[in-house]
């Protein structure tokens, strides 16, 4: 139709030229006939002017007729479109029969690989759930193993009346191998600077089945909460606390010393109820005269800048000669405050005994372990350790009479006798 259109539009133009051309030289030659005419008789019988004239009108309108037509002819040609929708309708159906070809072609089997890679999905699905199961069998099978171990350190011949008070710790820092069945008491040592606190601790550690840990809260920032005393706790009776005392994989009885100004009796009932639980075995060590406490502390309080032992600070000693000098230092004591300090000591030992008074506990004199060794064996005996000789080298330091140590000796002795502690003025053990 197109071509057929544009063929019609060529053929009226070249008429259109071919008419006009002819009418033009039809012209000419009547122009030049008529001046031949001009030298020869016409005839009179018929013009042929106006015919010729007649004939180029036809021509020309003619030409122009064939012309209108071409022009429409190219306008329906111009404004011929193919609706927008169709078009779009004839695309996706190309689409559609080129997915439909591709699909049932042999060379791209698109169902068979979706099929394919759900199988695949479906195994690697199955795979991880098989994966799953066994790491939750193996879960399962470690802790029959931990239940069956358990049960059996809890089966080993032991009185059943203790077993509240025996523990089976696994601690994270080393493995106790043959002996994780081997039961381990929790102690804890309750007492005051300068009670010999320091030189029953070596005894016990003297023990091969005892690991006692020293004054784990003498720094501040270990008692800062209850969190942090508990955590503490846990740490050290579960054998992972890292520190100079000895330990081997075989310990019966785990503890430490506690000085009852470091958090003990702030929170007394948070740790009590800690102790009772656990069952902690509690040993509380004061000294009965109260006196020769005082002046421990004070002869201690000033070798800390004084440094008597060449230029060195030694809370403890382990041999006579340093013992002798650090003890010919003669503390001077305040006459006005004597009295009250003392009551102070003497309350915070009544509150003591009177907060931790529900757990287990023993309560220790360091006269009486001092001048009586088979204490010794009573607290070996608490604790559930078999007998053995326990040693220290530590050397005591303030030997004989008070007298020989206080600086002041006869104005106290003065003040004392008229009080309650003229008791004190008695050295409470010989030697």
């Amino acid at each position: 139709m197109v071509k057929y259109s544009r063929s019609l539009s060529s053929l009226g133009r070249t008429l259109f030229v071919f008419l006009s051309f002819l009418g033009a030289v039809m012209a000419k030659k009547i122009h030049l006939f008529t001046k031949v005419s001009l030298a020869i008789k016409s005839h009179k019988k018929y013009t042929p002017a106006p015919l010729r004239i007649l004939v180029l009108v036809f021509a020309t309108l003619f030409g122009l007729y064939v012309c209108s037509i071409c022009l429409k002819l190219n306008k329906v040609h111009t404004t011929t479109k193919f609706p927008k929708v169709e078009i779009t309708q004839i695309k996706a159906q190309i689409n559609q029969t080129h997915c439909d070809n591709i699909q049932s072609s042999p060379k791209f089997p698109r169902a068979q690989v979706l099929n394919q890679k759900a199988e695949v999905n479906q195994i690697h699905s199955e795979v991880n759930q098989t994966h799953s199961e066994v790491n939750q069998t193996h879960s399962e099978v470690n802790q029959i193993h931990s239940e069956v171990n358990q049960t059996d350190c809890r089966n080993i011949d032991v009185d059943r009346s203790q077993i509240p008070y025996l523990h089976y710790p696994k601690p994270t820092s080393f493995n106790r191998e043959e002996c994780a069945c081997n039961p381990v008491r929790l102690f804890a040592i309750l007492s005051m600077q300068r009670s010999g606190s320091r030189w029953f601790e070596t005894l016990l550690n003297s023990h091969t089945n005892v690991s006692s840990n020293g004054e784990l809260f003498y720094f501040e920032d270990m008692r800062s909460n209850v969190s942090s005393v508990l955590s503490t706790l846990d740490r050290v009776y579960n054998l992972d606390l890292f520190n100079t005392a000895p330990r081997n994989q075989c310990l019966g009885a785990v503890g430490f010393k506690w000085m009852l100004n470091q958090g003990l009796m702030d929170y007394h009932k948070e740790i009590a109820a800690y102790f009772n639980n656990r069952g902690v075995f509690v040993i509380f060590l004061f000294r009965k005269n109260l006196l020769r406490q005082m002046i421990s502390l004070l002869a201690n309080m000033y070798d800390t800048n004084a440094k008597l032992l060449n230029g060195t600070h030694n809370a403890h000693v382990q041999t006579q000669e340093e013992a002798e000098i650090l003890s010919r230092y003669k503390p001077k004591i305040n006459p006005k405050s004597v009295l009250r300090d003392l009551q102070f000591m003497e309350k915070s030992i009544s509150e003591a005994l009177e907060y931790y008074r529900s757990t287990r506990h023993i309560v220790l004199y360091y006269g009486d372990l001092v001048k009586n060794h088979t204490k010794l064996v009573e607290v070996q005996e608490f604790l559930g350790l078999p007998k053995m000789e326990l040693t220290s080298t530590h050397v005591k330091i303030h030997k004989g009479s008070l007298s020989e140590h206080i600086e002041n000796w006869k104005q106290v002795k003065r003040i004392l006798r008229r009080s309650v502690y003229k008791k004190f003025l008695h050295s409470d053990y010989a030697n």
